[in-house]
């Protein structure tokens, strides 16, 4: 399988891969990925992350001249549920060209996303342990958030002594921007979401339809009526997935793993 990546993403997709699969992921270069888009927004990502995923890996199997591609793709934002926790969003993405199959893993979680403006080399120095800095790096520029020359990458306390010193020395009233690094080999925490997809990814390559053997044989819909636990009466809490194919029209429902009954907390009768 043919991977586009220049931020080390192979060490973590292709042992994943090679141990449920038994395939070799093949790393390409020959291509800038920021010209797709960058965190640091120099280059604004054209598309949905799913799209430039799908770019990715249809780049990286023409550089390769190979039929299976498989690329990643991440977003950073606020958490689903409250809206105040900083969340990172990660899909690997399969391609199949000869028989025209896509297949796409997901991981979700917390992530390290925060950034300060610093006028001091002490808020710089109180900021970064919070950032999880040094494992992971920083990006520093002048002024703001959209201010010129990034300096990416900062991994000791050196490099960001140096880079805060130039950049408030370029800056236009004495302030700089100092945020995480994304990128996935400057980022652990976004590299173990990474696997985490892959894992995902590799799972639902190695279902297969009963019916054609086509991979990908995945949840597709849920039927809702779990019991509730406390009184007995059909929640909507899913009691069985339902699986479905990708090129036929096969379908499987299938008792979904997980507690017999449902929280009283999730039933409109004992919770309205």
């Amino acid at each position: 399988m043919a991977l586009l990546t220049q931020h080390g993403k192979e060490r973590v997709i292709g042992p994943e891969l090679r141990a449920v699969l038994g395939c070799e992921v093949s790393r390409v270069d020959g291509f800038d990925t920021d010209q797709l888009g960058t965190f640091t927004r120099d280059v604004p990502r054209a598309g949905t992350q799913l799209e430039a995923a799908r770019r990715k890996a249809t780049i990286g199997m023409e550089l390769a001249g190979l039929p299976l591609g498989v690329a990643s793709e991440g977003s950073f934002g606020s958490d689903p549920f409250t809206g105040m926790l900083a969340w990172n969003t990660e899909m690997v993405l399969w391609r199949d060209a000869g028989r025209d199959l896509e297949v796409v893993g997901v991981a979700q979680g917390t992530a390290r996303f925060t950034h300060v403006t610093a006028t001091d080399w002490a808020a710089v120095e109180a900021f970064a342990p919070r950032a999880g800095f040094p494992d992971h790096h920083l990006v520093v520029r002048p002024d703001g958030e959209s201010g010129p020359h990034p300096r990416k990458g900062l991994g000791t306390w050196e490099q960001l002594r140096e880079a805060f010193e130039d950049a408030k020395a370029e800056s236009t009233g004495g302030q700089v921007f100092v945020e995480n690094d994304l990128r996935a080999h400057a980022h652990p925490s976004r590299m173990e979401n990474i696997r985490l997809a892959t894992a995902d990814l590799a799972a639902r390559l190695a279902s297969t339809c009963p019916r054609c053997t086509t991979p990908g044989f995945w949840v597709v819909d849920r039927v809702p009526g779990l019991l509730c636990e406390l009184c007995g009466t059909a929640t909507r809490q899913p009691v069985a997935d339902v699986h479905g194919c990708l090129r036929c029209d096969h379908r499987d429902t299938r008792p979904r793993p997980g507690p017999a009954r449902a929280d009283p907390a999730t039933c409109d009768y004992c919770n309205p």
